[in-house]
């Protein structure tokens, strides 16, 4: 077993409060290799906001369960170096398990050093939900690690998580749904999409502001999740295209949408798509201009300053969490 302190994580309960408070949310930055994650820290220790690091359970799986708290604790190091020489101060990470779909994987995430979970419970029944989220809970709590569950389905497809159709989440459970679990935070279903393909050619994207305000009011000061959020950078799809790729119907949410959402009790926005896009559009466009180059610390150094300047503008523009770097 091993305590996430070890690893240089906190938990989410101090940094939620204080997004609370402001009336900002944290990303929830998905990652699933050392480039993200460098780049991650260097753009939040440059706006000057703690972020939460989540691991789905196929980057989980793809990193490998003992490489993950140990790769991340290294990175958080060399962030507190960087921060030294910058004159800045070093920031709060949680390493957080996205979308854990068991029991088993949630505590198998927590024995490995991670700091906040999510138990993603939402496709069973009801009362089977809440069952499963309190049965996480109680483990997860006896090691200080925080617990994410999630009420209603958002439609798309990312990873292993999967649906058809939203199912809005209903604001009469809510209040019942975190008392009978005990959770520390709740996902909810308001519009927002999984996947880079959001939405068809000519749908509008919208995040039903209504609702949320509806949970809002029966959860007060309670830490609300809002998944699906990426906008897909059109800049970025169009030099995906430009240079070989082919993702011409990628839609992704109005990030004034998302915006008018982190001003209310959402303290994390879950953002994964505009990662991806970002560092596809980067290696395309360097490889294809620079076809002599073969080493990958040179395009993968490319990539990574990219993906910097993509999340600092997510922190400052999007969340609200972020000061401008100077």
């Amino acid at each position: 077993m091993s305590s996430y302190t070890q690893f240089g994580f906190e938990n989410t309960k101090r940094m939620y409060a204080e997004a609370l408070k402001k009336n900002y949310a944290l990303p929830g930055y998905n990652v699933s290799n050392m480039e993200q994650i460098q780049a991650v820290l260097s753009a939040c220790l440059r706006t000057q906001n703690s972020v939460v690091m989540q691991i789905s359970k196929k980057a989980y799986e793809y990193i490998g369960e003992k490489l993950i708290a140990q790769m991340v604790s290294g990175a958080i190091l060399q962030m507190k170096e960087e921060a030294k020489k910058l004159k800045l101060k070093p920031i709060s990470v949680a390493l957080h398990l996205d979308h854990g779909d068991s029991y088993e994987l949630c505590v198998s995430a927590i024995k490995n050093g991670f700091s906040s979970v999510m138990i993603d419970a939402s496709h069973l029944s009801y009362n089977e939900n809440v069952k499963l989220t309190k049965k996480v809970v109680n483990f997860a709590h006896k090691y200080k690690v925080t617990v994410e569950g999630e009420l209603g389905v958002l439609a798309g497809v990312e990873d292993d998580v999967s649906a058809t159709e939203h199912i809005y989440t209903r604001p009469e459970e809510v209040e019942d749904f975190v008392k009978k679990t005990g959770v520390d935070s709740l996902a909810i279903a308001v519009g927002t999409s999984h996947g880079a393909y959001k939405f068809k050619p000519g749908q509008e994207a919208k995040i039903r502001l209504d609702i949320l305000k509806a949970i809002e009011k029966r959860l007060k000061n309670f830490p609300i999740v809002l998944h699906g959020a990426s906008s897909i950078p059109q800049e970025a799809l169009e030099k995906i295209n430009k240079y070989g790729g082919k993702m011409e119907s990628a839609i992704g949410i109005d990030p004034k949408q998302v915006r008018a959402a982190a001003k209310t009790a959402v303290c994390k926005v879950n953002i994964d798509s505009d990662s991806r896009i970002t560092m596809t559009a980067s290696l395309r466009e360097v490889l294809s201009q620079s076809p002599e180059i073969f080493d990958p610390r040179t395009y993968l150094a490319k990539v990574r300053e990219d993906l910097m300047k993509m999340y600092m503008k997510k922190n400052v523009e999007v969340l609200g969490c972020g000061k401008k770097a100077k």
